[in-house]
């Protein structure tokens, strides 16, 4: 069938896959998967995230992928045009893509803390410390109402440069360097913890199940972490799928950004884990606090007597989340910038720069509510909170129902089996496979994360 023939489009195969998974993987998987794992009872909680990544994620990543490829619009205009001209659609469309803005607010607040974190652990800042000072610095630095603005503000500059850059010399560019980066850096983290004292109780924590462990909301928990780790829901894929070449393999590419998502999140855990069971006292299931109160002086304690692997431990760990956030920030600054530059016929530059002044006005409210606005309550919760709260519990849900019952019951099957087969020129024998996921299995796990999230059971 050739290749696309939007001139946007990205200029390889390997580069749409690169950028797709840069849009999946982000702190969720070096942050969140730990966590989750280590609530949830560790190598069972991972088989049951597994299987979920194939009947949930990937379904609902495949559906992103036939909405954005085929319409070639921004998600609004794709679901408008798919469904025939009708303006409901069009309105729904318009939900995930109004949803990056609060994401990237919020989302670009750890971002900065990722990258102040970066800075100390550059500048050895974190060497000498007693144990309870890192609570104490994190507390100071996050509700400071300057500090934290300055590295947000970075972050979403350095995010606004790649995307105004355009596809192919911006994010197709950006993440053939980005995510090898990452896996490099994975890879050596993960050798060097598993080096550790008694790493060997993490690596066992990681890879001996426990069924007897599972529960309910285990089997919950693992459904929704495979929701949210591959960022669908969102749509931000569909972004990026209307940049793909009609002859890439969508079943295959949405395969491989899964497999490449759940390899970061299983490299995350080699690193956390080893590390935290090489001190003692230290529990796998300390929460969101390892990654920038706990780590820090994990790697002070595990490696005092060698103060040059400390200091390299540090700097890798947080350039790593670093990486991971800009990958994720790209996807989301590139969603609104395509949807207005579409519609209004505005330069890309022009797009990205009023996106990016939109989200840090909202992502300053965030910001302060750790600190000066921490008394500004909507509905009981901070600005941080409120739109963390908005997103996990209604938006990606709701993205995710409404993307996978448009392909399955609204878009023609023709469609969906022409984009699938790429015109009949590629085989797909899980064709019928995918349907009945898309079509049933996937919304129905849909809807129980979505009642699980709001406390029904």
């Amino acid at each position: 069938m050739g290749t696309n023939t939007n001139k946007n489009a990205f200029a390889s195969k390997m580069g749409a896959i690169l950028a797709a998974a840069g849009s999946a993987v982000g702190l969720g998987n070096v942050w969140r998967f730990p966590t989750e794992t280590g609530l949830n009872g560790g190598a069972a909680f991972i088989l049951i995230y597994v299987l979920f990544m194939l009947l949930l994620g990937v379904p609902v990543m495949i559906s992103e992928f036939v909405i954005g490829r085929y319409s070639q619009k921004s998600v609004s205009e794709s679901f408008y045009s798919m469904s025939g001209g009708k303006n409901a659609w069009r309105y729904m469309g318009l939900i995930p893509m109004f949803s990056s803005f609060l994401v990237l607010s919020y989302y670009a607040v750890v971002a900065g803390w990722t990258l102040e974190y970066a800075f100390q652990a550059a500048v050895n800042g974190f060497a000498g410390k007693e144990v309870t000072q890192y609570a104490v610095d994190f507390v100071n630095f996050s509700s400071n109402p300057v500090q934290p603005l300055i590295w947000m503000g970075l972050i979403l500059a350095i995010t606004c440069v790649i995307v105004a850059l355009g596809v192919q010399k911006g994010i197709e560019r950006g993440s053939k360097i980005m995510m090898p980066v990452l896996f490099v850096f994975l890879v050596i983290l993960a050798v060097c913890s598993l080096s550790l004292p008694n790493s060997s109780q993490g690596l066992m924590f990681l890879l001996k199940p426990d069924f007897s462990k599972v529960t309910a909301q285990t089997v919950l928990s693992a459904m929704g972490q495979a929701f949210f780790s591959l960022s669908v829901g969102l749509c931000c894929l569909c972004t990026y799928a209307c940049y793909f070449r009609k002859d890439v393999n969508l079943v295959k590419d949405a395969t491989s950004v899964a497999s490449i998502d759940t390899l970061v999140a299983l490299c995350s855990g080699f690193i956390i884990f080893p590390a935290v069971y090489s001190i003692q006292g230290l529990q796998p299931d300390a929460g969101p606090s390892l990654v920038f109160i706990t780590l820090p002086s994990v790697f002070q304690q595990v490696f005092g007597d060698m103060p040059v692997l400390a200091y390299g431990f540090s700097l890798m760990f947080y350039l790593l989340l670093v990486v991971a956030a800009l990958t994720s920030s790209i996807s989301m600054l590139e969603m609104g910038t395509a949807y207005f530059q579409e519609k209004f016929h505005v330069s890309r530059v022009k797009c990205a720069i009023g996106v990016t002044c939109v989200c840090f006005v909202l992502g300053t409210a965030c910001s302060l509510s750790f600190g000066d606005w921490s008394y500004v309550k909507v509905f009981g919760m901070g600005f941080f909170d409120l739109f963390d709260y908005l997103v996990a519990k209604f938006i990606m849900p709701i993205g995710g129902l409404l993307a996978t019952f448009f392909v399955g019951w609204v878009v023609d099957e023709q469609v969906l089996k022409s984009e699938l087969t790429n015109g009949g020129t590629v085989s797909q024998p899980l064709y019928r496979v995918i349907r009945l996921l898309v079509r049933y299995l996937t919304p129905i796990c849909i809807l129980l994360i979505f009642f699980s999230e709001l406390g029904f059971f």
